[in-house]
């Protein structure tokens, strides 16, 4: 990142570079943005370039707009994607634009419904449970991995009956499709930024169509398998790229949002007291960590047509990020947004994103955090950081790979 006093020279900004957030998210880069340069110019490695929208309400405004803004056109990610890959890849449904995204996001909405997932919730204590039993016999733990990875694993695993032997590489393949930039995930080409975890992920989410899809049950995978849209089927190859989808952000995000969580709160010891004081402040803490350290910097959009983002002109075909780690500490939305308050309240934060795209697991990751780390508190009256953490070297997955601590 660069020193307070380049950040005035807005030739010297790369917000690109992957480096620029191994040590932390460049946040006083961003706040300087949000002043003097709200819809940024980025120029990539590549020689192509991107607006960075560093805004709540432009990020708002981009969100709403799926059409003047396409999610289908070039991803979401700011590499461009080989066309045969792209191709393929637009049957995940976050890289869908209406009306398509509609049609399917209603047949496959019920699934994810606030009662639908409420009903989970003893699954959800009693894998928790398990999860810290095994840490608390080690007392020492990585806990990114050895701990908070495994809560979404387990729970996605169970809902839709994949084998246990399969977790761990589904686990990987998820890593390596968000952090493909960092090496210790990516080794042999993390340089540039690319991964083969999304395809490997599609291949197994294939054979698991294949393999299941005449089975009798009633799990989320064969739910899943049997939607019709349009009075068709997901065919074997459209389920394979929307189990990508479910896998990465169902295990990302959670795992994120638990470790950053855990992180964040032995940063303000303050906080962590006043959690284990009240624990009905559980569900404002996991917004605020959501809003403080939230899971993913930013998805990009293509503009579709020649227009405008807060008086910046943008002409088709442009690339368009919505640098979410921005917009959740917009002073212009939340008062003192640099300060972690787990009594915040309203907290309008865009980690779930907002509009047609609105995370559709927003139920089952709020419902996992709160009964983790419920269960977390109840358990260990101490939990005490044991070195450094180390974060991923991504400019779009933004998450710890390390977190010693020891729990008593």
């Amino acid at each position: 990142m660069p020193g307070v006093t380049s950040v005035m020279d807005p030739q010297t900004i790369d917000i690109y570079d992957p480096d620029g957030y191994v040590a932390a998210a460049p946040h006083e880069v961003f706040a300087y943005l949000r002043r003097e340069h709200p819809v940024f110019r980025q120029e990539m490695p590549d020689g192509t370039f991107y607006w960075a929208v560093m805004r709540h309400a432009d990020v708002v405004e981009v969100s709403r707009e799926p059409l003047r803004f396409s999610a289908q056109v070039g991803g979401v990610v700011l590499q461009d994607m080989e066309p045969e890959r792209l191709e393929q890849s637009k049957n995940m449904l976050l890289m869908m634009d209406p009306p398509r995204h509609t049609a399917l996001r209603k047949e496959v909405a019920h699934l994810f419904k606030a009662r639908a997932i409420a009903r989970l919730e003893g699954a959800i204590r009693k894998v928790s449970g398990e999860i810290l039993g095994r840490a608390a016999e080690q007392g020492d733990v990585e806990f990114v991995h050895d701990v908070a990875s495994n809560l979404p694993s387990q729970v996605f695993g169970e809902m839709m009956r994949i084998p246990v032997e399969d977790r761990a590489d589904i686990n990987r393949w998820a890593e390596q499709t968000t952090s493909g930039s960092d090496p210790d995930v990516n080794p042999d080409n993390y340089a540039a930024g690319d991964s083969e975890g999304s395809v490997q992920m599609a291949a197994y989410g294939y054979e698991y169509a294949v393999r299941r899809r005449d089975e009798e049950g009633d799990d989320l995978g064969l739910a899943l398998l049997r939607t019709e849209v349009d009075g068709q089927p997901m065919t074997d190859l459209e389920f394979a790229y929307f189990f990508v989808q479910l896998v990465t952000a169902g295990n990302d995000t959670t795992r994120t949002m638990i470790s950053s969580g855990l992180y964040e709160l032995l940063q303000h010891p303050d906080q962590m007291a006043m959690l284990r004081a009240d624990r009905s402040l559980i569900p404002t803490a996991i917004e605020e960590i959501l809003r403080y350290a939230n899971p993913l910097h930013y998805f990009r959009r293509t503009a579709t047509e020649d227009t405008e983002i807060a008086g910046q002109p943008i002409a088709a075909g442009e690339k368009v990020a919505m640098i979410y780690t921005s917009a959740n500490r917009d002073e212009r939305v939340f008062a003192d947004p640099d300060r972690f308050d787990i009594t915040r309240s309203p907290n309008p934060h865009l980690s779930f994103g907002i509009a047609e795209h609105f995370c559709l697991g927003v139920h089952l990751a709020r419902l996992e955090g709160r009964v983790f780390f419920d269960e977390m508190l109840t358990r260990f009256p101490a939990i005490e950081q044991t070195g450094d953490a180390a974060r991923f070297r991504s400019n779009l997955n933004n998450a710890l790979k390390v977190l010693p601590i020891r729990l008593a």
